[in-house]
């Protein structure tokens, strides 16, 4: 695997402010810094150290050193049952644990509507995919999909946007790809609602099996999915409306992703192909609420959030209708068109600063949502494991699918600071090909591209969340299936792993569930 790289690339921005009134503003990938981290900077050693340790491996006769503990010291011991990855980072220390509780309480929080006499609970919609933040991500990993016509999945939505124009929020002169809300149905279509309103749609799925065809007599069956927003409660869609599939992802090691130095991250894209290995990872820009400023995305499917905290406020925001600091809106996701629903009764509290989400336990959530811990690997020394990772680096999954990095050294997260970590993502854009597009943009990620997911814990997804339902819209019932759906940049490794012999794709198989 040969390491990409390509010079900082030049994105001008504008950035609408009050009303229509643009400017406009040139940022490099210099220019995105790590604001959201105390970074104590590396030194000169620490760097030579960092590019020694995390350089791709060449030796497949043995585990490398560390690759027990995917997340450094914050690694905890994989247990086998629903609670693999419901544990604290392993450092976390007991002060910590307490906030962690406290944050796992308000995750696993079922709210209620207003008025309540559970007035610390109430403020739900009044539209909403879900009542709590586990009822999408179950047991802290990832979402299903409906099993049945009468299964009432909220694991899976769907985001819906339309062509935007240059005046209503960021744009790009150089691959931005303005968007706005439909007016009858903002940016994401709810599923329910409290008494008295209608729902805004339901999600009708329907599959057409597909066989592919494998070396050696094998066969499998992938499953094609056509998804129809149905009876819809508030009008018509717009007719450029843009609709994506959006299954809820595992939460476990997210504040280790957080403190991956931005410039790592950028030092692996390679927008033009500079190096013509096929592969063209772009990292997705993103506007931050929470410090009014570009970032680098690194959260969600097209990474389309910058920090956790944002994407905690959006998902309480979109998916439960709940206010916070950085989402204020009492009324969620309900637009001027819904006025019945703007001028319904809400949650906020003056006790909770207004909000029926203070600062306060919007950072006891992001602190838990940082902490969930990665278990351990497990068999990795078996020696189909290690044949199943020589594939996985010949094939050139590692290309994407980066194993290593190292977290900055932080004053104030010990948990995440200074980490060798095998989270196996560059956690750039990359063209997935037309089998797995949405055709939905999102700010600088294309109707075709998405997030190299992370695989740690890829294993272990049936034994939490008891079912497997990969990829963006959970249509992958197998890691195999997952896996023969890339295309685009990723066709000629899928294609590979269609061509090898069994053996060899066993191997990348049972590689890929040790993690």
């Amino acid at each position: 695997m040969r390491p990409r790289w390509t010079k900082p690339n030049k994105l001008a921005l504008c950035v609408a402010l009050t009303g229509s009134a643009t400017f406009a503003q040139t940022v490099t990938y210099d220019d995105l810094q790590d604001i959201h981290l105390n970074v104590i900077p590396r030194t000169s050693d620490e760097a030579a150290r960092i590019a020694a340790v995390t350089a791709p491996t060449t030796d497949f006769s043995a585990p490398e050193r560390f690759e027990e503990n995917p997340a450094g010291a914050a690694t905890v011991r994989a247990r086998t049952n629903a609670d693999a990855f419901s544990q604290p980072s392993a450092n976390i220390g007991f002060e910590g644990e307490l906030d962690f509780k406290v944050g796992n309480g308000l995750f696993r929080k079922i709210w209620v509507s207003s008025p309540s006499s559970t007035l610390a609970s109430d403020g739900l919609g009044p539209l909403y995919n879900a009542r709590g933040c586990q009822n999408c991500h179950i047991k802290d990993g990832r979402g299903h999909t409906p099993e049945g016509p009468d299964d009432n999945a909220v694991s899976l939505f769907l985001r819906i946007s339309i062509p935007g124009s240059y005046d209503e929020q960021i744009e790009a002169i150089e691959g931005f790809h303005p968007t706005a809300a439909d007016p009858n149905y903002g940016f994401q279509l709810q599923d329910f609602a409290v008494a008295g309103h209608n729902a805004e749609y339901r999600l009708d799925i329907q599959y057409e099996d597909i066989e592919i065809e494998l070396s050696d007599g094998e066969t499998a069956t992938l499953r094609s999915p056509t998804y129809t927003a149905a009876d819809l409660g508030y009008g018509d869609l717009h007719p450029d409306a843009m609709l994506s599939p959006r299954i809820a992802p595992q939460m476990i090691g997210l504040g280790l992703i957080e403190a991956i130095p931005a410039a790592d991250i950028l030092a692996n894209a390679d927008e033009n192909d500079a190096d013509g290995d096929g592969i063209s990872g772009r990292p997705n820009i993103v506007w931050s609420t929470e410090f009014d400023q570009p970032m680098l995305g690194r959260f969600g499917l097209k990474a389309g959030n910058p920090t956790i905290k944002q994407q905690s406020a959006d998902a309480f925001a979109g998916d439960i209708g709940i206010s916070s600091p950085l989402s204020p809106n009492p009324w969620g996701e309900c637009t001027v068109g819904q006025a019945d629903c703007i001028n319904a009764r809400h949650g906020n509290d003056d006790a909770q600063d207004g909000f029926e989400v203070d600062e306060i336990g919007l950072d006891l959530v992001t602190f838990y949502s940082r902490n969930l811990a990665v278990p351990a690997r497990r068999d990795l020394d078996d020696p189909q494991v290690l044949a199943g990772k020589e594939v996985f680096y010949d094939t050139g999954c590692a290309s994407c699918h980066m194993p290593k990095f190292v977290t900055s050294r932080l004053e104030d997260r010990p948990e995440q600071s200074f980490q060798l970590i095998w989270p196996y993502s560059d956690f750039l854009l990359h063209d997935m090909g037309e089998g797995l597009a949405d055709h939905r943009p999102e700010a600088r990620a294309t109707g075709t591209e998405w997030r190299t997911a992370p695989l740690w814990g890829i294993g272990m997804t049936e034994q939490v969340s008891g079912a497997v339902n990969l990829l963006h819209d959970g249509r992958a019932r197998s890691i195999l299936e997952a896996v023969l759906w890339h295309g685009g940049e990723a066709a000629p490794h899928r294609d590979a792993v269609i061509d090898m012999p069994k053996t060899d794709r066993d191997a990348l198989i049972a590689f890929l569930e040790s993690l």
